[in-house]
């Protein structure tokens, strides 16, 4: 038998892993591929294929975007010296075990300066120890978790808007428009929707709202009826909440459709889709809103910055755009803005800092307040939280998303209450009035009373009409064994 230690088995070991280790680097792709000159090495992670996969995408385009802008412009200027910049990544699969080896790869072989995060807070929480181990700076521009920041990692750095703020935009629309609105809290027992809601309710409850009613159903319910139900004996008329798409997309249908008399309804994730409204269609979706990260139709201009005080920095809109376009075709979704912000955020704290130590550039992210294509930015200097970002709130207005709050990046007022709910409700409650009313040829104040307690009385009646019989029936038979037996005796 063969030790451990022969040199066979050595061998057998060396061309076992051999293929494992050619495998991840000839997985590495660059991006441009050749760039001459000085050039600043940006590492990655992100998901190409698996779960991820069209998220990863869209993200792959925002950053190509943001990179072609830059070296279109001749580089960046850092200290008085120009360079290029080149990404360097890796298709990790949407796979949380290969992130600790692949990022490791990009620091140790690929001479990443800095790193941007994967996709997905799972996938980043994976990959922050790396930031940690090797002093690199990692961007995270798709994990939203709070719980990324609250580590104690030195040099993560958040771009999108985190979990506990989803709702900031809609609760801040309800304190403005009306302040006594009822609200139920409905949402998926998840760990993304319970982050997003522990966040929603501290802040209602900051506001001063007037939270009625909250409950959370199971992953992949798909009956609410129960839950609406008792919603709306609470007396709400606002409904916040969701998850993910079809629970989503079945809370309001549902809540629709049983005659939830709401004013205003905003829902994670689903909304933002364009299947919601078109599946559901415009009786249901109609003024439909729900927070999302960045849309096409946001104003974030120059001008905008300047009347919300704000240095510009970047692209365009219209200029990441149209380099967005050479690379994936279509609408960009949010997770192609927030990638390519983190480039624009890296970029600008780079030039800030005039230097590529980490420590220096991590020090000027914490004092940039700027406005982009995305939004504006700004972190919390202590734990690299994103605080700047604020998530739009969109409406369904008409067949088309509008966006509604806040006011510097709105394309459309708020239409509150939503008048197709309060009419469907009414349409509902009169049918439900006069089917009655035909059925027992009462009022319906009185119908409903007895098709509550009919059954139970019928039931009643009967049994005593029979117990009445049966004594009467007894009564008869013992007076004809009397009067027979009186006919005996004579």
């Amino acid at each position: 038998m063969l030790g451990w230690r022969t040199p066979a088995t050595l061998l057998l070991l060396a061309l076992l892993v051999a293929p494992a280790v050619l495998s991840i680097n000839a997985l590495a792709k660059t991006y441009p591929e050749q760039v001459s000159g000085d050039v600043i090495k940006i590492g990655m992670t992100i998901s190409l294929s698996g779960k991820y996969q069209h998220e990863g995408m869209q993200a792959l385009c925002g950053i190509q975007a943001a990179i072609d802008y830059f070296n279109d412009k001749g580089g960046i200027d850092v200290g008085g010296k120009k360079y290029k910049l080149q990404l360097i990544y890796y298709d990790d699969q949407s796979k949380k075990d290969l992130i600790n080896s692949l990022d490791t790869q990009l620091v140790t072989s690929d001479g990443a300066m800095f790193l941007l995060a994967p996709y997905s807070s799972g996938l980043t929480l994976a990959a922050a120890p790396i930031s940690q181990q090797y002093k690199r700076i990692m961007i995270s521009h798709g994990g939203a978790s709070d719980k990324i920041f609250q580590q104690g990692y030195q040099y993560m750095v958040q771009i999108l808007t985190p979990a506990s703020k989803y709702f900031k935009t809609t609760l801040e629309l309800i304190k403005e428009k009306d302040p006594q609105a009822k609200i139920a809290f409905i949402y998926e027992n998840a760990a993304f929707a319970k982050a997003v809601m522990s966040g929603a309710k501290a802040y209602a409850k900051e506001l001063g709202l007037n939270v009625v009613y909250e409950n959370t159903y199971e992953p992949k319910s798909t009956d609410f009826s129960s839950i609406i139900a008792e919603a709306k004996s609470s007396g709400a008329e606002v409904l916040i909440g969701g998850g993910h798409y079809e629970d989503g997309f079945q809370l309001v249908k549902q809540a629709y459709e049983l005659g939830w008399k709401l004013k205003f309804i905003s829902i994670l994730v689903a909304v933002t889709h364009e299947s919601f409204y078109k599946d559901l269609g415009p009786s249901i979706a109609e003024n439909v809103a729900g927070p999302s990260q960045w849309e096409p139709m946001a104003s974030y201009t120059p001008e905008a910055a300047k009347k919300a005080g704000k240095e510009w920095f970047g692209p365009t809109k219209e200029e990441w755009l149209s380099y967005f376009n050479k690379h994936c075709e279509g609408t960009p979704a949010y997770q192609a803005a927030e990638a390519g912000a983190a480039i624009v955020f890296l970029v600008k704290a780079i030039q800030e800092a005039g230097s590529l130590d980490t420590d220096a550039v991590r020090q000027a992210m914490n004092n940039l307040d700027i406005m982009t294509f995305f939004g504006p930015l700004k972190i919390d200097p202590k734990t690299g939280l994103q605080v700047g970002h604020p998530m739009v709130l969109l409406q369904w207005q008409n067949g088309e998303k509008q966006i509604i709050y806040p006011e510097s990046a709105a394309t459309a007022d708020p239409v509150y209450p939503a008048p197709n709910w309060w009419k469907a409700a009414e349409a509902t409650e009169k049918t439900t009035t006069t089917t009655e009313e035909k059925t027992t040829g009462k009022p319906a104040g009185e119908a409903t009373t007895i098709t509550t307690s009919g059954p139970a009385e019928e039931t009643a009646t009967t049994e005593e009409g029979g117990n009445q019989l049966l004594i009467a029936g007894i009564i008869i038979i013992i007076l004809i064994i009397a009067a027979a037996a009186l006919f005996m005796r004579r």
